[in-house]
């Protein structure tokens, strides 16, 4: 007999990163994965490369220095962080410890990916509530909530449709939920929004409670390859999770690396500004081409070639300028492509491409 696991885990489709590789092209400009323009910062490279000599000593297990340093950039109470293996690792923690057999997990059709395979990991139902415009529907998702209810996730901005909803509809959300519902705000995206008034999640954390906020350091802060997230929640949801993740998590590598990209002066503000100039640039240029761009409050853009078709021909003749974009079938947008900003080369690169 072949061991068999769980029927759920049988149902999840495995998650596909962005392509990397084009068979016979030299040069490749990867904009699949919506990684950080200009790589890690300096200081953050440094970091790397000293915590190489103490490889052999195992990482601290709470994360002290690095939670101490996101407490002084953002305002907020060290006791109050855990940090991840990426923000990945939070999410599936939060769904095996909040879900499980007999619970269901709500999240707006377009919402990321992974939302999708932890909740099918835990063994909940995952309900996939229609967007309207494209955007999260809040109030289709009020009216999902069921008594089996027991996490909403929702990514403002969003992923992979780059749709940022008013503050005022994130904290109407939280309200129109039970108290015993967990809400997860996923600000993976939170440092590329130039929206005034837009708050990533702390102040909805501190003032209603039973919400947690995602955050990382693979986009912005180009250290996707480190590893590194983090949440921001009520201390009952952080010792929950601390009970659950593994002793040793983070890498010292990427905790040191995430520090020291803290600490790097300017580098958030150069990277706003150019992905802010470079996202206007690109979205016109391809607007210009004849093609339906989604506003965008991230460092990629979604475009929508009207059939599946016309996305497949138009990735084609991308890859065949060396310029890898993501594909969005799995995400239920076969017509679509979603394009990172990279560097000002890399952008014109691409819109040269669509002229």
């Amino acid at each position: 007999m072949t061991v068999l696991p769980r029927p759920t885990i049988l149902s999840i489709e495995p998650y596909v990163g962005g392509e990397s590789k084009i068979p016979g092209v030299n040069r490749i400009i990867k904009l699949s994965s919506n990684e950080g323009a200009f790589g890690p910062p300096p200081a953050a490279i440094e970091a790397i490369t000293r915590a190489a000599r103490d490889a052999h000593r195992y990482p601290d297990g709470g994360a002290t220095a690095l939670r101490e340093a996101l407490g002084r950039r953002w305002g907020l109470d060290p006791a109050r962080i855990v940090c991840g293996n990426g923000s990945d690792e939070l999410i599936a923690h939060l769904c095996l410890a909040y879900g499980g057999e007999g619970t269901e997990i709500i999240m707006s059709a377009y919402g990321f990916m992974m939302y999708d395979i932890a909740g099918r990991y835990a063994g909940s139902r995952v309900l996939k509530v229609a967007e309207k415009d494209g955007f999260a529907d809040i109030d289709a998702m009020l009216a999902a909530v069921g008594p089996r209810t027991r996490i909403v996730f929702i990514a403002n901005p969003n992923n992979p449709t780059g749709a940022l909803l008013p503050e005022a509809e994130m904290v109407r959300l939280r309200a129109g939920l039970r108290d015993d519902i967990l809400l997860v705000l996923d600000s993976a995206y939170a440092e590329y929004v130039t929206t005034p008034g837009y708050d990533a999640g702390a102040a909805i954390v501190d003032s209603a409670g039973n919400t947690i906020m995602l955050r990382t350091f693979s986009k912005i802060f180009g250290l996707g390859g480190m590893r590194v997230g983090w949440g921001y929640a009520p201390a009952d949801i952080v010792d929950t999770l601390n009970r659950v993740r593994g002793p040793f998590n983070v890498a010292a590598a990427s905790q040191a690396a995430a520090v020291a990209a803290l600490g790097e002066e300017g580098w958030v503000e150069k990277c706003v500004a150019h992905n802010t100039e470079w996202r206007g640039r690109v979205s016109a240029a391809i607007t210009a081409a004849g093609h339906q761009v989604q506003p965008s409050q991230t460092n990629f853009i979604l475009v929508d070639f009207g059939t599946a078709d016309g996305a497949k021909a138009a990735d084609a003749k991308l890859k065949a300028k060396g310029l890898i974009v993501r594909g969005m079938t799995g995400y239920g947008l076969p017509q679509c492509l979603r394009i990172t900003i990279g560097d000002a080369e890399e952008c014109q690169l691409v819109i040269d491409a669509f002229a």
